[in-house]
């Protein structure tokens, strides 16, 4: 239809929908147990989000607009979620859903010691000590051993990490 047909009042600007975190292209959807609950549990508040919405039509048009398109990018997530479970027995090198602590060996912050947990994307909070397995820092890491060493490049910076626990 032209837009010569188009009155102003119906025109309306689209929702903004905020994208999801970064997942390469290619890369397998990998999530902890944990993670797949966190995915469910969010699809679940949507849900109800979408249902509570109030306003003229407009409005609420407006908002399960932009519900929608967020409900729309989560169960593509949940869909292509593939879980790794937790492995039996000791670990003995970094890989996914495992808690490492390695120690920066060069540069400003040489000496400290950091603990994360390597997780999907959908989970990763640095904050809450979760990192994504598709991190510079944990694509270094994964494989290594206690008492292995990782190089990354971090912008200018070049990092050597050395693990010193994985559990």
């Amino acid at each position: 239809m032209s837009r010569g047909f188009v009155k102003e009042d119906d025109q309306e600007e689209a929702p903004f929908i905020p994208p999801r975190a970064a997942l390469p292209e290619g890369t397998t959807n990998y999530v902890t147990p944990r993670g797949l609950a966190l995915l469910h549990e969010e699809r679940n508040a949507l849900e109800e989000e979408r249902a509570a919405v109030v306003g003229s039509d407009h409005d609420r048009r407006h908002a399960q607009g932009g519900i929608d398109g967020r409900l729309a990018l989560l169960n593509e997530r949940i869909v292509t979620a593939r879980v790794v479970e937790p492995g039996v027995g000791p670990v003995r090198s970094v890989r996914f859903g495992v808690t490492v602590t390695f120690q920066h060996l060069v540069g400003r912050v040489a000496g400290r010691s950091f603990t994360f947990t390597i997780v999907g994307v959908d989970e990763a909070n640095v904050k809450d000590g979760r990192i994504a397995f598709t991190s510079p820092i944990a694509r270094a890491l994964i494989g290594k051993r206690k008492g292995g060493v990782a190089e990354v490049a971090l912008g200018n910076e070049q990092l050597r990490l050395k693990v010193v626990s994985v559990s």
